[in-house]
């Protein structure tokens, strides 16, 4: 087959975005072999290496980060218009990408999904579920859905949840143990189930809050992580305290396996917004894709913009 430039840079695209060529193969449906020919053939026709490749880990040159910034939209475009050109009239096609935290995932992004996916059979969504913060313009992403706090002020944003709390937990089993905690500084003193941030790396610090007072705790524990489900069965066998959303551990409070200790001092949050740039192209799939959030999520989905 001969070579063609465009197919060339198209898999240079997805390595380029996916930082592997297996990921980037099973995206296009095709050989990591056969990606990895196309990219090599494509930096022996530019003369410039795109990639840095180890057993490890694939990485961009600078040539190859200047040519994913300037390539990557257009092609996008490209590819979504004729994807749109032959739609039939009315139908939605074209992908969406979207960056979402893990605790989204349930309250929000289903209902969202299941609505949309089988509204419009022919689009798709590239849904990354990551923890870490995320530049979404850089990593060219459609859009992202974070708690308001962490947004950049330029963005579009557009509710999709009310407020909701975090709140401190423990198993019955705990409690009877180590006493229950009256005060945040009680915190520093106990077992807690510690979180590492997937963004720096460091500690979270546990963030109460009561009238216009808040505390920061540097607590410390037993056990170090970023996983929820091991963070939820760990508390529930009673080895310490665990800083939680609330909707995520709202059956074990039901059944008892877990109980709230210092509730008035839980912190309010504001709730999850999908965020876009405001000068963003913004494509068919996903106007559709923010018409069915707002549809979804009924009386929240007000937009806004500094």
């Amino acid at each position: 087959m001969a070579f063609t430039p465009l197919n060339a840079l198209n898999a240079f695209l997805a390595v380029g975005r996916r930082r592997s060529f297996a990921a980037a193969a099973a995206d296009l449906g095709v050989s990591s072999s056969a990606l990895s020919q196309s990219v090599r053939q494509l930096e022996a026709r530019l003369g410039v290496p795109l990639l840095t490749r180890t057993t490890r880990s694939v990485a961009l040159t600078d040539a190859g980060r200047r040519l994913l910034e300037s390539a990557g939209p257009s092609v996008d475009q490209a590819l979504e218009a004729l994807k749109t050109a032959a739609a039939q009239p009315g139908e939605v096609t074209g992908r969406v990408r979207l960056s979402v935290p893990t605790v989204a995932i349930h309250p929000v992004v289903t209902p969202i999904l299941t609505r949309f996916l089988s509204r419009y059979p022919k689009a798709e969504v590239d849904l990354r579920v990551e923890d870490r913060m995320v530049d979404i313009v850089a990593e060219e992403l459609d859009a992202g859905i974070r708690m308001s706090e962490t947004i950049e002020r330029d963005m579009v944003q557009v509710r999709l949840s009310g407020a909701f709390r975090f709140v401190v937990a423990a198993a019955p089993s705990y409690l009877k143990r180590r006493g229950t905690p009256e005060r945040p500084k009680d915190l520093l003193t106990h077992d807690c189930l510690c979180i590492r941030s997937a963004t720096t790396g460091a500690l979270y610090q546990w963030e109460l809050e009561r009238g216009q007072k808040s505390w920061r705790l540097p607590v410390h524990g037993p056990l170090v992580t970023n996983d929820a489900v091991v963070m939820r069965a760990m508390a529930e066998a009673g080895m310490g305290l665990m800083y939680a959303f609330e909707p995520d551990v709202a059956q074990q409070l039901k059944r008892g396996t877990l109980r709230l200790v210092l509730e008035p001092y839980a912190a309010l949050v504001d709730g999850f917004f999908l965020y876009f740039p405001s000068r963003a192209q913004v494509s068919p799939a996903f106007r559709a894709f923010v018409d069915v959030a707002r549809e979804v999520m009924p009386g929240r989905g007000a937009a806004s913009s500094d």
